[in-house]
């Protein structure tokens, strides 16, 4: 072969070489923005609240990881309609726990069974190593799924008389009609007072991998939540709900390589009942949408992908306070354990 055969043939390599590195570069150029690259690390998760103590959940209803603070929930005539259940004498709590309903909802909605503690005098979730002079059992009058109906308070009576007879207690019930009236009260209210403020980020010229995403996020202290597709921003008081959430396409979480999934927008949103208002929320909310707009070179728009200006989230902002007062005027204070019961 001669050297000008052999030269010819080199310079077809290096011509090949360049148009497939020409060719990926310009494929990478294409595709969605993707993160820098840093050292692994073990990033933090969204912290899950866990089932009151004793409670039998669906294991579907369980989330792998738990909080780090057990919140534990107490009846509250507020949100309950709650049933007595007197005893000749104490009983063991040993005994109590065995004849338990084995799940804690009556339809859509859930109640509790709390014992008086003989020695301390406290109500609480009954204990084994403990003695209760009398109990109490309330099923919760509304939540987001609706208010209290007739089925799901009988179901509430069948399950709490079956354990009142398994202990040997008489139980006295509300009177349905009553209970189911209370209900719906609660369940308009609700409805008038709820709240879920969001906000889109769409991408004003490249679309952005998942890794993108997180990152940008993640120097905001968002952290990866219990679902693909969700980051979230931890609440300051440990085990309390997230301040703030941001979602994005689940399909794009779960591919292969989330790296070469197009996004190109996202949405954060804080609830608003489930948040206190001294943790300002709406003001992490609107810094939050700022910061990220910028960084991740996004526009800023409502659900009908109208720009949001300054001037909107301060319109925002005074009905919120609005919100806020009505809330507290009820005793529904945002981020109360009723408010929070009561919105879920």
């Amino acid at each position: 072969m001669s050297t000008l055969t052999i030269a010819l043939a080199s310079l077809g390599g290096v011509v090949l070489a360049g148009i497939v590195a020409h060719g990926a570069w310009q494929a990478r150029k294409a595709g969605p923005k993707r993160a820098a690259m840093q050292p692994t690390v073990n990033e933090p998760r969204e912290p899950v609240m866990d089932a009151p103590t004793g409670d039998v959940a669906d294991a579907a209803d369980l989330p792998e990881r738990r909080a780090n603070k057990r919140i534990v929930q107490h009846l509250d005539a507020l949100i309950d309609s709650i049933a007595t259940l007197r005893l000749d004498m104490p009983i063991s709590g040993s005994f109590a726990v065995t004849h338990l309903p084995t799940t804690r909802r009556a339809g859509g909605k859930p109640f509790l069974i709390e014992g008086l503690n003989s020695e301390t005098g406290e109500w609480e979730f009954p204990s084994a190593s403990q003695h209760y002079g009398e109990f109490q059992a309330g099923v919760q009058l509304a939540n987001r799924t609706g208010a209290l109906n007739e089925i799901e308070y009988s179901e509430f009576v069948q399950k709490i008389q079956a354990f009142a007879d398994g202990i040997g207690a008489m139980a006295d019930f509300p009177d349905m009609l009553e209970a189911v009236a209370a209900a719906r009260e609660l369940d308009h209210f609700a409805g008038e007072h709820d709240a879920q403020l969001a906000v889109r980020l769409q991408a004003r010229a490249a679309a952005w991998s998942v890794g993108y995403i997180q990152q940008h996020a993640g120097r905001h202290g968002f952290v990866p939540g219990v679902v693909p597709g969700r980051l979230v921003l931890p609440s300051i008081d440990e085990g309390a709900p997230p301040m703030l959430t941001l979602t994005f396409d689940s399909q794009a979480a779960l591919a292969d390589d989330p790296n070469l999934s197009s996004v190109r927008n996202v949405t954060l949103s804080f609830d608003v009942p489930q948040t206190e208002a001294k943790a300002q929320p709406f003001a992490a909310w609107q810094a939050s949408a700022q910061a990220l707009s910028l960084g991740m070179d996004a526009s800023i728009v409502d659900d009908h992908g109208r720009p949001l200006s300054a001037e909107g989230f301060a319109a925002i902002g005074n009905e919120l306070g609005q919100l806020y007062s009505a809330l507290e005027g009820r005793d529904f204070a945002a981020g109360s354990a009723a408010a929070r019961r009561l919105f879920s």
